[in-house]
């Protein structure tokens, strides 16, 4: 079979809402035991709540590890050593209790909501650029400040983009073999926020929101041959930003040869890797890391992976890269269960986070260990930053408040 034939059986050119069950009575007849709904169900799936929670806490401990001589050494932080474990603390529970209302919030709502809460995410990214409003830091205009805590639109654009996309594809259903009616519009709206994500610069947000619209456009059932046309004009357009710019260009030499020039900008990676090394299979031992003394820059927030893996060695890291994998492989497990039940919203939500999660989560990893260019991510659910964990928490929320629907439906 053609690799067209196959992705045209797969997601069918119509995108009407009978294509998605043609696609999924086979599944729903074939995973019937599975799901089987006349037995007692929990309320709630344990192997996603409890990975979300030891990526939560082992976040916690990490961060404070990674970041208590960079905290006693600084200015900011009053020379106290847990500074950045009481900010990180203090963002948990400000990211739990915003979860903890999200998780009371209908889906239906949700999707009401969703086109408000995007436009709101635009309007924040356009006001984080204007010049004494936005704070700059290195180079960057990224941040609001909102008196003692600083807020990042472009964290919150992440979730508002999954609920936006979702809700745009379930709308389009019946049109989602159309360019004109179906993809140009998303992709002029997603074009206009990337626009805006790279004046700030921030091309790692920029990826990822593309991603995650994108494929939640594929998942609904986006023409093969459409997709297929935006993968290569985004890969062009990718290639042409970093070449046009001198500090992504040389960011990409340095991935490859990091050795070039391990003083200056591939500072980073040289000590990322040299943490990696030292790691070995179980690790120096957790706070025993060398290059987290004023070696690794940010090694609190994008390589905090890189301090796991010296700390913690090989196990630390495939520790982390399993609970990723259990917590995407939930998500997307979700969505599926959402769509059997013909709840496409719920679906394309839950599977367009489990993509965030997914996605970000392997571009920082790469990252830390050298098989990508060096790029400004965080380590999602881990990393410290209070927009990046707030945002998260409540992604979480939303797929727990998707879960505990679908097992009501299904007792139904």
């Amino acid at each position: 079979m053609k690799l067209s034939s196959l992705f045209s059986a797969l997601w069918p050119a119509t995108g009407d809402k009978s294509g998605i069950k043609r696609i999924l009575n086979p599944a729903r007849q074939r995973f019937s035991g599975r799901f089987d709904y006349a037995q007692p169900q929990r309320e709630l799936d344990p192997f996603f709540i409890w990975s979300a929670i030891a990526l939560l806490v082992f976040g916690l401990v990490m961060v404070y590890s990674s970041s208590i001589a960079y905290a006693e050494g600084s200015k900011v932080s009053g020379h106290s050593t847990t500074f950045f474990l009481m900010r990180h603390a203090v963002f948990l529970v400000v990211g739990l209790v915003a979860g903890l209302v999200a998780v009371q919030i209908p889906l239906a709502t949700w999707q009401r909501l969703s086109p408000y809460l995007f436009a709101i995410g635009v309007v924040l990214l356009i006001v984080v650029l204007i010049p004494h409003v936005g704070r700059e830091v290195n180079g960057s205009r990224r941040w609001l400040p909102l008196g003692i805590i600083n807020l990042q639109p472009s964290e919150l654009m992440k979730l508002f983009a999954v609920l936006y996309a979702a809700d745009y594809t379930v709308r389009k259903l019946p049109d989602m073999g159309s360019f004109k009616r179906a993809f140009l519009p998303m992709a002029t709206v997603i074009l206009f926020v990337g626009f805006l994500l790279l004046r700030e610069p921030d091309f790692g947000a920029f990826v990822v929101i593309c991603t995650i619209a994108f494929g939640i456009l594929f998942l609904g059932g986006l023409n093969a041959r459409i997709f297929a046309l935006l993968f290569v004009v985004a890969l062009v357009g990718f290639v042409l930003l970093i070449w046009l710019s001198p500090y992504r260009r040389e960011r990409l030499f340095n991935f490859v040869d990091p050795w070039r020039d391990a003083y200056g900008s591939g500072y980073q990676l040289s000590h990322a890797l040299i943490a990696f090394g030292r790691g070995e299979w179980f690790g120096v031992g957790l706070g025993a890391s060398v290059e987290k003394l004023f070696y690794l820059p940010e090694a609190h927030t994008d390589f905090l992976l890189a301090v796991i893996a010296e700390e913690l060695g090989f196990a630390g890291v495939l520790t982390v890269v399993v609970l990723f994998a259990v917590l995407v492989q939930r998500a997307f497990a979700m969505g599926r269960r959402a769509l059997l039940l013909e709840r496409y919203y719920g679906g394309l939500v839950a599977q367009g986070i489990g993509l965030w999660f997914g996605f970000q989560g392997f571009i920082n990893m790469g990252v830390n260990m050298g098989l990508l260019p060096t790029k400004g991510l965080t380590l999602p659910l881990m990393s410290f930053g209070g927009s990046g964990i707030v945002a998260n928490c409540m992604a979480l929320a939303v797929l727990m408040r998707i879960d505990w629907e679908n097992r009501h439906v299904s007792r139904v």
